[in-house]
């Protein structure tokens, strides 16, 4: 993706560095670590604190960032800028009312948001009780060490991904699924949660057809990559398990690919319909 030249947005929090004096967990090694989390995820109980020490006697230290991690600071932010753009020019005609950009917070390890604790282990997310989007860079390290989804492109869309979700957030999609996911089953709110994914993967492609001028041969096929290697059968299979659709909670590998395509392809978000749509 060619960035040279585009402007860094000013809607980044950048909060790494803080509290990497001390490794995660306190010292509590990787056993300890994982066993902490893993409270967390059955209990629903917020363990940050116990990850970055908080509340342990030990101060939190400030650190120098790495240049890979400044890279990957201006290169977000460069990203967001471009869905700023994008947005603002399409949000009004497909919707009817200026676009308000989110702010996109980055951050090492573990942190703390209105939406919970989070760790990087779990992947970027959007919080809308704050209308921020959450990324811990050193994702992008583990898409290409363990997924196999390398490349700039990749990254973009990973960003553009969260940013959609913000769309949802603004025209309201978000509440209206988070309120029928509360009177539903498990299965049925899984179902609706896998909808507005892929509508997040097919606003992905639209922002990525306006910036088109900026892609280089092959960063499609980078996002389509990517969007196969983070579909629900495909990491259930790397995990040795044998897919079950009824926990799947993001489509498919093929899904995430062909809604990704179909908003890249048509460059308009009402070719996302994702809730009307008969076949996913």
């Amino acid at each position: 993706m060619r960035l040279r030249g585009i402007r860094s947005s000013s809607n980044v929090e950048d909060r790494r560095g803080r509290g990497g004096g001390m490794a995660v967990g306190g010292g509590l090694g990787l056993g300890g670590v994982l066993l902490v989390l893993a409270i967390g995820y059955f209990t629903g109980i917020d363990v940050s604190p116990i990850l970055t020490g908080n509340g342990s006697g030990q101060s939190q230290q400030t650190r120098p960032l790495t240049e890979q991690e400044e890279r990957a600071g201006e290169f977000s932010a460069q990203v967001l800028a471009t869905t700023e753009q994008v947005w603002t020019n399409v949000f009004p005609n497909a919707f009817g009312k200026p676009y308000d950009p989110p702010t996109l917070v980055l951050f090492s390890q573990v942190m703390q948001s209105p939406c919970g604790g989070a760790s990087g282990a779990t992947g970027p997310f959007y919080c809308p009780a704050d209308e921020k989007a959450y990324l811990d860079t050193a994702f992008f390290a583990y898409m290409k060490q363990e997924l196999g989804a390398g490349g700039d492109f990749a990254q973009a869309y990973v960003i553009a991904h969260e940013v959609a979700h913000h769309v949802q957030d603004e025209i309201g999609i978000l509440a209206e699924v988070n309120a029928m996911r509360q009177r539903a089953s498990e299965r049925e709110a899984n179902a609706l949660t896998v909808r507005l994914e892929l509508q997040a993967d097919c606003l992905s492609g639209v922002w990525a057809s306006y910036v088109d001028d900026l892609l280089e041969p092959g960063d499609i096929d980078e996002a389509l990559n990517a969007a196969q290697r983070i579909g629900d059968d495909y990491l259930q299979r790397k995990a040795g398990r044998v897919p079950n659709p009824h926990t799947f909670t993001h489509g498919t590998s093929e899904q995430r690919q062909r809604w990704f395509s179909n908003g890249y392809e048509s460059g308009s978000p009402a070719a996302c319909d994702t809730f009307g749509a008969e076949r996913l």
